[in-house]
């Protein structure tokens, strides 16, 4: 019995040694989330389906026809979010990641969104009341996170701290709320909870908000950018992504294909500022 009792401790001694020698502190991984413009509704072209291997994603859900299962790393060849999504901020987020980072530095990312949704939809305490309020189209993307979106990217988030560091948190949303003046505290609630969730220091994990399409674009939720612009008072290492200049498309809603690769890139020249990293492409 003795015996059996010393192989169990040891067993697991050496399992917890793996376990802690598996998480690669140089594995960067940032999550996002948010409605349509992070979900991602550009039209990937020829130009983005070449990736640095040192940038990957996380799949958030099953996708047979991309070889992915839920909970695995790939090469973040676009959609990043869910199977048939398009190419959003994050993918020129972590190509521009990782082409300004030491090259051990790996990037990984989460991208769990839900187009057309309120922020409401990822507080964890409140989203069963909004869920009841949507459309029947939003319920089937809803239903791929297993009703849970906040829950899926918390559930994604604890299996990639496996094997990584969290590093930052992406958001792009706010079209569904604009003019809500409760927004930041919305958000605030969102990021609490992820640190709480995932014990995480909010002083080390900063909240990068972008801005809906520009009014310069005749963006028809611009209004919303000034709500978006006092996230910082609410949320103090958050910051504000501007969005001027990047090309939307005719729906004055969405970012195109080259308005997300700008975005993008400006997500992750502001990340590099505040990790203390020098940019040396911004092409």
């Amino acid at each position: 019995m003795k015996s059996y009792l010393k192989l169990l401790i040891v067993s697991g001694l050496l399992f917890t040694s793996s376990v802690t020698f598996a998480q690669d502190k140089n594995f960067y991984i940032f999550l996002c989330f948010g409605q349509s413009n992070m979900e991602g509704a550009g039209r990937a072209e020829a130009q983005d389906s070449v990736v640095d291997a040192r940038f990957q994603v996380m799949s958030a859900v099953d996708c047979p026809g991309l070889g992915r299962k839920k909970g695995s790393w790939y090469t973040a060849v676009p959609p990043l979010c869910r199977c048939r999504t398009g190419l959003s901020p994050a993918d020129y987020f972590g190509r521009t990641m990782v082409s300004n980072l030491p090259e051990k530095v790996r990037v990984g990312v989460i991208n769990v969104s839900i187009g057309g949704c309120k922020i409401e939809l990822f507080d964890k305490d409140n989203y069963q009341a909004y869920i009841k309020t949507v459309a029947p189209w939003m319920l089937n993307m809803i239903r791929e996170y297993d009703g849970d979106p906040y829950g899926r990217l918390v559930e994604m988030a604890k299996l990639a701290q496996k094997d990584g560091v969290i590093k930052g948190i992406l958001l792009h949303q706010g079209e569904s709320n604009t003019n809500d003046t409760l927004w930041t505290k919305k958000v605030k609630v969102v990021y609490d909870n992820l640190m709480k969730d995932l014990n995480l220091n909010p002083k080390k994990v900063p909240l990068l908000a972008g801005e809906v399409v520009h009014a310069d674009q005749g963006g028809v939720c611009a209004s919303m950018n000034a709500i978006i612009a006092t996230l910082p008072q609410t949320i103090p290492n958050s910051y504000v992504i501007s969005s001027s200049g990047c090309p939307d498309g005719r729906d004055n809603l969405h970012f195109n294909a080259e308005g997300y690769r700008m975005f993008g890139k400006r997500y992750a020249e502001k990340m590099l500022s505040v990790m203390g990293y020098k940019i040396k492409e911004t092409k």
